[in-house]
C-alpha cells in the first residue's frame, strides 16, 4: 500500500475512537466503535477487560476476523460546522496477536495513548490485539 498521506495519517493518529467493520464467512457485516492506536504502518485495538464478554465464547469481531480478515477500519469527526466534516476508511487484513514483541509494542501504544488503560485490565492472560494491515485507504474532507 502506498503510505497515508502526512496529514491524513496524523488525523488517524490523533483520533480517539473508531469503527471496525468485520464479515462473517457468509458476509453478513459487524461494525463496533473500538479505541485504538496508529503508529503510522499498521492499526491496532486491544480486546480489553472492559465488559463484552458475556457468553465466555470470543467476542463477534474476533471470530468474524477468525473466518474472513478483511476488515474496515473507520475513523471520523462530525462538527455542526460540516466545513469540519472529515473521514479516513483504511481497508486491510486483521490479523489476531495473542503476545510476543508486537504485542507489547501494540499495548504500550494504546496504554500511552488511553490513561484509562491503568484501570481496565488490558495485557491479562488470553487477551488479544487486532492488529490491521492496511492495503489501502480512502478520505474525504468538506475542506478538500
Amino acid at each position: 500500500m502506498t503510505g497515508l498521506p502526512e496529514e491524513a495519517s496524523a488525523f488517524v493518529a490523533e483520533g480517539r475512537v473508531a469503527r471496525l467493520g468485520t464479515a462473517d464467512v457468509r458476509g453478513r457485516p459487524l461494525v463496533v466503535p473500538v479505541c485504538y492506536a496508529f503508529d503510522g504502518r499498521r492499526w491496532y485495538s486491544a480486546i480489553d477487560g472492559k465488559p463484552k464478554r458475556a457468553t465466555g465464547r470470543p467476542l463477534e469481531r474476533v471470530r468474524n476476523i477468525e473466518a474472513n480478515p478483511r476488515v474496515s477500519v473507520l475513523i471520523d469527526r462530525y462538527d455542526e460546522d460540516w466545513r469540519r466534516l472529515r473521514y479516513v476508511i483504511i481497508q486491510g487484513q486483521a490479523e489476531l496477536l495473542a503476545d510476543g514483541e508486537e504485542y507489547a509494542y501494540a499495548l504500550g501504544l494504546l496504554t500511552a495513548k488511553y490513561p484509562q488503560y491503568a484501570r481496565v485490565p488490558v495485557g491479562r492472560a488470553g487477551d488479544l490485539v487486532i492488529r490491521v494491515t492496511p492495503e489501502s485507504f480512502r478520505q474525504w474532507s468538506w475542506a478538500a
